[in-house]
């Protein structure tokens, strides 16, 4: 390192003559002593000279590198000062480029930051997580428990609580709405056969009618028959009123008002299976060890099972209710239907039309006359 340090410094301080000739050197003995002291204590940076020119130059194009200075940022040139040469000032457009490209090169590297989501708005979330995190968790809970108190039920380990007189009275409800259902179902079918009826008997009426007038040696017998028939279909239409009008009133009475009061033992019997769900909780850890946390756990289960015992006797009590005014509504409801079904079939079958009429007339049944236009929205007013 050395060696190349003395090549180096040789170079940059003996002149070269046009021939390759080494000229005469008159300060000889200064150029040793120089090189003696490089070669003790090494060389100064803060002094060393960078040739500009080439080979022969002057002293007037070397530089000094203590004259050169760090850019003040990245990306910005700096430009040498010549000892004696004029001083060059940059244009206003080199100097808007040169600080662009600055701006570019500093502002590469950086990332922009991710805006963070405002404070409250986090806070929110996490309490909507945690509120819905709560719920499935106490929902998981109770379906565990009851689970476990019905399959007790089922195996005939666990105990169930009973009120004998409410569950026969369901049971009564139960069976009642089967054997509705059964009489509606028939109901139905009687409507349609006795609809399909009507129209052939109407159909029947028109061909007599037909025939009447063209036969003449059997016009009056094709004539009545065609007046009997149509007689017929009148008092069928009559009948199929009140059928329809009885139809309708064993449908509500079946499947809105007794459906309503089953909905309601549905949540009683729910209500009921939870309660007996957390009894059986409260006592198996009245019947462990009392420390601290059982204390706790004993605290809490007593006030949940308090809360679905309240629970548990309101929903009773409203069943209670419930199936008292729907036997009086059904005895109601089926009196008068009953009374209005044999009127209507006994008056049909006798042929006595104005016991038919009468029958409709005093259970406020309007029939709808075939031929008869909906009336306009200024007559409905």
């Amino acid at each position: 390192m050395s060696d190349g340090i003395m090549s180096k410094a040789a170079t940059m301080e003996i002149p070269i003559s046009s021939n390759g000739d080494a000229g005469s050197l008159p300060e000889d003995d200064g150029l040793e002593q120089d090189l003696q002291q490089v070669m003790v204590s090494g060389p100064n940076l803060n002094e060393t000279s960078i040739v500009s020119g080439g080979y022969g130059g002057t002293a007037e194009g070397i530089i000094p590198t203590s004259a050169i200075k760090a850019p003040p940022f990245p990306g910005c040139l700096v430009q040498p000062h010549s000892p004696r040469g004029p001083s060059i000032s940059p244009s206003a457009s080199a100097a808007s480029r040169m600080a662009s490209q600055a701006g570019a090169s500093a502002g590469s590297g950086l990332h922009q930051p991710h805006p963070s989501p405002p404070v409250g708005g986090e806070e929110v979330v996490r309490g909507i997580a945690v509120e819905k995190f709560d719920i499935v968790k106490k929902w998981g809970i109770n379906t565990y428990k009851c689970t476990k108190q019905l399959i007790s039920e089922r195996f005939g380990r666990g105990s169930r609580t009973v009120d004998l007189e409410l569950e026969t009275q369901i049971e009564l409800l139960r069976e009642t709405k089967r054997k509705y259902e059964c009489v509606l179902q028939l109901a139905r079918a009687l409507t349609n056969h006795f609809y399909s009826l009507v129209q052939t008997q109407h159909a029947l009426g028109d061909a007599f009618a037909d025939l009447s007038q063209k036969s003449p040696e059997l016009q009056e017998e094709f004539g009545y028959n065609a007046e009997t028939q149509k007689l017929l279909c009148k008092n069928g239409e009559t009948l199929l009123g009140a059928v329809n009008f009885f139809v309708s009133s064993i449908n509500t009475l079946v499947n809105k008002t007794m459906e309503d009061t089953l909905m309601t033992v549905k949540q009683y019997e729910t209500a009921r299976l939870e309660y007996d769900a957390y009894r059986t909780d409260l006592e198996e850890l009245s019947m462990g060890p009392r420390d601290a946390s059982t204390l706790c756990r004993l605290d809490a289960a007593q006030s949940q099972f308090q809360s679905h015992k309240d629970k548990y006797e309101k929903l009773r009590a409203d069943v209670a209710i419930k199936l008292k005014f729907l036997e009086e509504n059904k005895i109601k409801v089926m009196h008068k239907q009953l009374l209005l079904f044999h009127n209507a079939i006994s008056a049909y079958f006798a042929g006595n039309q104005q016991q038919l009429e009468q029958t409709l007339k005093q259970f406020n049944i309007k029939l709808k006359t075939p031929g008869a236009e909906k009336p306009s929205w200024l007559e409905e007013q």
